[in-house]
């Protein structure tokens, strides 16, 4: 068993510095110990920041803790796809899993559909494994600590919080309950739905509909901007906007071109 101090760890991620392989296993393991004793539906209080899809961009998850404020200070809920698609994966995965394992009642992190073996070894997340530690062995860690991620969050009993949308088989939050998430997603059923399905007000029933999520400047071109959602008591909300952090100017190219001359990545859709 590799030792490590969690509050250095967090400060070395702080700083974009990666943690060593064996530390890492040690950290997955444990946040599994914790993640196993959630339910599928977590419930907590508000004050709550709820955060969207960041999707490796781990500049603007900083960007995030610079205008909501850093955990435990701040209560966290995280809604899923944390990986593939952004320049730095693993910073971001491995940051949001100590602050996990170091504030397991302040932060909460729900499973989106790219918390996959399937997903991530097509996106981007498998490759950026292997190139910043030499094999596939995190990814290993982090794919296996993923099918322990809860499915859901209710807030106050008033909001609930899921990565996807609904699903035409669930009519009761207590279906969601007895689901067997400690697995892979399937490709259809409940669990599918929960993480691949979006609302749309002005849909009826079930069809394809738009997504939204936490990732400004999203995939470092579309431009647009970002927001957090801020649950306070009584049920208020409010929508922090964001635009992507400056330190994406700086640092951004360099690893995008570093990739593009590695010539493993696949082609990223919007």
């Amino acid at each position: 068993m590799a030792p490590f101090d969690l509050d250095a760890c967090i400060q070395q991620l702080l700083r974009k510095q990666l943690l060593h392989e064996a530390v890492l296993r040690e950290i997955c393991t444990k946040t599994k110990e914790v993640l196993m004793r959630e339910s599928n539906v977590v419930h907590v209080s508000a004050p709550v920041t709820v955060v969207g899809d960041i999707h490796g961009q781990f500049y603007d998850l900083i960007e995030i803790f610079r205008i909501g404020g850093y955990a435990p200070n701040t209560n966290y809920v995280f809604l899923g796809d944390y990986v593939d698609r952004g320049l730095f994966s693993v910073e971001t995965i491995s940051l949001l899993t100590c602050l996990k394992l170091r504030y397991p009642d302040r932060v909460q992190l729900i499973r989106g559909n790219h918390e996959s073996r399937a997903v991530t070894q097509n996106y981007g997340f498998y490759t950026e494994c292997i190139r910043k530690y030499g094999s596939s062995h995190a990814w290993t860690y982090f794919t296996d600590m993923f099918d322990f991620l809860t499915l859901s969050l209710v807030i106050d009993d008033r909001v609930f919080c899921v990565h996807g949308g609904l699903s035409p088989s669930i009519h009761s939050i207590d279906q969601i309950k007895v689901l067997d998430r400690f697995r892979e997603i399937p490709p259809d059923g409940p669990i599918a739905d929960l993480v691949w399905s979006d609302p749309d007000p002005e849909k009826e029933d079930f069809a394809i509909s738009p997504r939204v999520w936490s990732a400004p400047n999203y995939c470092y071109r579309c431009g647009n901007s970002a927001s957090i959602l801020e649950v306070g008591p009584g049920g208020s909300m409010y929508f922090n906007v964001f635009e992507a952090a400056p330190e994406n100017d700086r640092d951004g190219p360099s690893q995008q071109a570093a990739q593009n001359a590695n010539g493993k990545l696949p082609e990223y859709f919007l």
